[in-house]
């Protein structure tokens, strides 16, 4: 509904004051949360991945909670635990962290892996189990994690069943020079948070995630997606390819860029713009490319030339 395109265009506007000179960061993480998928930013400290997320928050009025990983944090912290209050004689459940709608995952890959273990349950099934008693999350529940780059003091790598997990993987990058000139010379970011005012909330984001849903995908384009995908199980440069998790991933990310783009059919474009996104962090390179310094970019390349593009006739 054009009604909807001109409020995500509002949420895309005011984020975009607030992390000045991202705009395709911002698109993807948007086109991720009309997905219905968690987004993995792999970066360094102190480019404004909290205060992006912070700013969905506000513009879109999700519930918002933030955890800073570190060694100590439990698998409770997320999921919560019972305490027993004496004056009720009984146990009371007590929430985590994961009971909200936009959770930052502060640097994911510093706790220990029980504890990503734990948010790997209910990022997949949108619901927690503790104490033989499950527990659903609000919805729509998102997950932004941020990871600092490998070889980082006190980290460790992810392992590759909850990297899958992930629909799209971005990095924020250094700013350019005039938009951290205007940083410097502008009010302080929080103030530029405090600022946004909320444009829908959460249930009018979930009816944009059921129209997402609802956009026609064509067979050969749906083809084009296998194909895709298989493709990097195949080449040569990699060890591990994509998952059909992956196919999954690419089709809904494809689906909704149809529908900001208002259309209410999948487009061969609307794939390859997003293939990059979602294949990058799921790619393991192999010795000989590791050798070569043939990056994971550089294969994603030849694969979107290798497989042929599908034209778009009929719809039906």
């Amino acid at each position: 509904m054009k009604q909807w395109y001109e409020q995500m265009e509002a949420v895309t506007r005011q984020v975009g004051q607030v992390i000045l000179g991202k705009e395709e960061v911002i698109r993807e993480i948007m086109l991720a949360f009309l997905a219905g998928g968690h987004v993995l930013l792999e970066d360094i400290p102190g480019v404004g991945k909290t205060t992006l997320a912070l700013a969905f928050s506000r513009a879109m009025r999700l519930k918002y909670r933030r955890v800073q990983f570190t060694p100590d944090v439990l698998p409770s912290d997320l999921t919560g635990f019972s305490i027993y209050r004496r004056e009720e004689e009984r146990f009371v459940y007590q929430e985590g962290s994961v009971f909200c709608n936009l959770l930052l995952a502060d640097e994911i890959n510093r706790t220990s892996p029980k504890t990503q273990s734990a948010l790997l349950e209910v990022m997949e099934e949108r619901k927690v189990t503790v104490e033989g008693v499950t527990r659903a999350v609000p919805q729509p529940f998102l997950v932004i994690a941020t990871q600092n780059p490998q070889g980082s003091a006190g980290t460790q790598l992810l392992p590759e069943a909850q990297v899958d997990r992930f629909m799209v993987s971005l990095s924020v990058g250094y700013p350019d020079y005039e938009s951290e000139l205007a940083m410097v010379l502008g009010v302080r970011e929080q103030s530029r948070v405090e600022e946004i005012t909320p444009v829908f909330d959460a249930g009018t984001l979930q009816k944009m995630q059921s129209e997402v849903d609802a956009v026609y995908l064509k067979e050969n384009v749906a083809d084009y997606i296998v194909c895709l995908v298989r493709a990097t199980r195949e080449n040569a440069d990699l060890e591990l390819g994509g998952s059909p998790r992956a196919s999954i991933a690419l089709t809904r990310m494809a689906k909704a860029s149809a529908w900001l783009a208002g259309r209410e059919y999948v487009t061969p474009s609307d794939v390859s713009g997003q293939f990059p996104y979602i294949i990058r962090h799921r790619l393991v390179p192999g010795s000989a490319a590791r050798m070569n310094h043939k990056t994971k970019d550089a294969v994603i390349a030849e694969i979107l030339q290798q497989v042929k593009r599908p034209s778009m006739g009929l719809r039906r």
